[in-house]
């Protein structure tokens, strides 16, 4: 597989899924404003819409969207369990998670990314607040989303609780949230795909 990625976007949940399920990858940056990747390849051509994540697959073909690259890493090792077994009730908890991550919490960033107005960005914050303030509530007296295990929804909500930190919305005011966001920075895999992406510095 080859993962297409711009550093800490939203492409970062699929490499640290990547890195959890310990599957053969390789990895190429896009520059998104250029929409070129570093080996000079036109990313339209890889990926019409223009974003990342992209996922190129062994058996040929391209992925895209987050939420679906997340759930295809994840059945690539069931051993890993980042992913629920298709058909059970704990996948369905895990794509209704990972719907309302894309739907309801990463889309409201949008404004902040793309320099909206004063008056949209409030009103963007206080929609980030209200859905941070839901999943304080669930994440109560367990680990992660789906309980003791990591799975894919962990590592996309931690992209997002990222993005808080960088537009200074302070997680402190959703401890559950905040505890959450710090052992998950913990993990090896994610320490390593920060490393590698440039986000921080060994």
């Amino acid at each position: 597989m080859k993962l297409y990625y711009a550093p800490g976007a939203c492409s970062l949940a699929v490499h640290i899924a990547l890195r959890e399920s310990g599957v053969s990858f390789e990895l190429e940056r896009v520059d998104l404003r250029t929409k070129k990747t570093e080996r000079g390849a036109d990313y339209l051509a890889i990926n019409p819409k223009g974003y990342v994540p992209a996922l190129g697959l062994d058996e040929g073909g391209v992925l895209t969207e987050a939420s679906a690259c997340l759930q295809y890493v994840g059945d690539r090792r069931p051993e890993a369990q980042l992913a629920p077994p298709c058909g059970s009730l704990p996948r369905y908890r895990l794509v209704e998670w990972l719907g309302f991550i894309a739907t309801e919490l990463h889309k409201q960033f949008a404004p902040f990314w793309h320099r909206g107005s004063d008056e949209v960005r409030h009103a963007s914050g206080l929609r980030i607040a209200a859905r941070l303030a839901y999943i304080d509530e669930r994440l109560d007296g367990q680990p992660h989303l789906l309980g003791e295990a990591f799975t894919v929804a962990d590592a996309y909500l931690y992209v997002m609780t990222t993005w808080a930190q960088r537009f200074e919305i302070d997680l402190a005011q959703w401890p559950n949230v905040s505890s959450f966001a710090e052992r998950v920075a913990q993990r090896p895999s994610v320490v390593e795909a920060r490393l590698v992406e440039g986000l921080d510095k060994a």
